[in-house]
């Protein structure tokens, strides 16, 4: 449960910040960071035991859809 809950808080965080950081700097640092974190969240969920009732799984298409988004602001930021 505590790893879901770090993925989740995980993925708010990196969403929050990077809508803020795209908008905020066209060095996109903060963005990339996030990217960074859910990379490493996404490890993290790839290596745990994968009975959690579903949850586990879950996280990890919620958290590469953050990657996803996370590279598209990161790529509309760029061209504005």
């Amino acid at each position: 449960m505590t790893k879901k809950l770090s993925a989740i808080a995980l993925l708010v965080v990196a969403l929050a910040s990077g809508f803020y950081a795209g908008r905020a700097s066209a060095v996109q640092n903060h963005m990339v960071n996030a990217r960074n974190h859910l990379k490493t969240a996404k490890e993290q969920l790839e290596v745990a035991v994968e009975d959690k009732g579903g949850h586990r799984a879950n996280a990890l298409r919620l958290v590469n859809e953050a990657i996803g988004e996370v590279n598209a602001g990161i790529e509309f930021a760029n061209r504005h």
